[in-house]
């Protein structure tokens, strides 16, 4: 039974109604408990999910220690801006969708206009 954390961010204030009566809340949208089963702890992903769908608004994070993952740890996120959490040779990374003109740093956009010119 590892320790959880769960961070939210810019949700409405059921979600910390909820988890306050489940977790500890270290600081503002930041949620603790030391010693939380996986059944516990899937039955809260459940609410926060399903309360997500509905409302839909800001992010939430839940991660815990878990020796089978990438990286021993385990993450869910719900949220934006969306994010997917990939193990890379035993590294967990997070990699986010580009945005239009992502990819290129701006000073290498004005250096690359300049040489075409």
């Amino acid at each position: 039974m590892p320790l959880c954390v769960v961070v939210t961010r810019d949700v409405e204030d059921r979600y910390r109604g909820f988890l306050g009566s489940a977790m500890l809340e270290l600081a503002p949208g930041v949620y603790a408990y030391p010693r939380m089963s996986a059944g516990v702890r899937d039955r809260v992903w459940t609410v926060l999910s399903d309360w997500y769908g509905q409302l839909g608004r800001g992010s939430i994070v839940m991660t815990w220690a878990d020796t089978s993952a990438a990286g021993a740890l385990g993450v869910r996120t719900l949220g934006s801006p969306p994010k997917e959490v990939i193990a890379h040779e035993g590294v967990l990374l997070t990699r986010r969708p580009l945005g239009r003109g992502a990819g290129i740093p701006p000073l290498a956009q004005e250096t690359s206009s300049l040489i075409s010119e």
